[in-house]
């Protein structure tokens, strides 16, 4: 199932995705039975509130493709960095490409969401700590890279700078589909026009060996996200883009670059 969390007449909801005008996911059931197109509320990260801060793992050069596009060697092990959750914002909602920047762009990631607490996880045993997937659009600024080993503060922890959504898919879902969530098509447009295009069975690190990599050294817990990288095709994004990064099975993301 498709889970969302929106707000609607000025309330916070839950709900789930639903057809609308024949087209499907265009609108959410909410929790009170209501249902409410699209383009009628106001999206949040389709996230359970947590106890305490989540912890948001982001990959690096995680497809050889787009490695080689950036010109960087493709990592022999997981090039990972922290984010904050101020970078996060929902489906529908506005990003803000700093003034003076010259290289501004996307990255459509499918993002894991961690289901249970995870420590020293096998990978045979990876996919029983996955809670659900979404799609993350991780916006990163080259003007603000310092050096390979990436990236600073500035590139990827900017706020409004990581757009998620719109649904958190079950994780049954996704891994009963064939190939699971190792087989799923990327897709992003600016504008309408397709820019970007790839596959999650092309990753470097793929899903079971991120959850076993990662609970080795750290616990993860309940919320928690993993940002697992994009595949080659980035293209700098000026004010007024509208820019849909698209998983398979996983949404449609919808976010519009402002000016800062």
């Amino acid at each position: 199932m498709k889970h969302a969390r929106v707000i609607y007449e000025g309330r916070e909801h839950t709900g789930t995705a639903h057809e609308f005008n024949g087209q499907p996911d265009a609108a959410v059931r909410l929790q009170d039975g209501r249902v409410v197109p699209q383009e009628q509320l106001t999206w949040l990260p389709p996230l359970a509130p947590t106890p305490r801060p989540r912890t948001i793992l982001a990959l690096g050069l995680n497809y050889a493709d787009h490695a080689k596009e950036l010109e960087f060697k493709a990592p022999e092990e997981p090039l990972v960095f922290v984010k904050g959750q101020s970078t996060l914002i929902g489906h529908r909602q506005h990003t803000h490409r700093p003034a003076g920047v010259q290289f501004m762009h996307y990255e459509c990631e499918l993002a894991i969401v961690v289901g249970k607490t995870a420590k020293n996880v096998k990978r045979a045993d990876a996919y029983d700590f996955i809670g659900g997937y979404t799609v993350a659009n991780d916006y990163a600024i080259r003007d603000y890279l310092e050096n390979w080993y990436r990236p600073n503060l500035r590139v990827k922890n900017r706020d409004t700078c990581t757009p998620l959504g719109p649904w958190f898919v079950d994780a049954a879902d996704v891994h009963n589909l064939p190939g699971g969530p190792m087989a799923l098509a990327l897709r992003t447009t600016v504008n309408g026009t397709v820019t970007q295009q790839g596959n999650t069975r092309d990753m470097i690190f793929d899903a079971p060996f991120l959850i076993e990599y990662f609970s080795r050294f750290m616990t993860l817990s309940p919320g928690d996200l993993i940002l697992t990288g994009t595949p080659d095709g980035v293209v700098d994004c000026k004010p007024g883009d509208v820019v849909v990064t698209q998983i398979e099975h996983i949404g449609a993301l919808v976010n519009t670059i402002d000016a800062a």
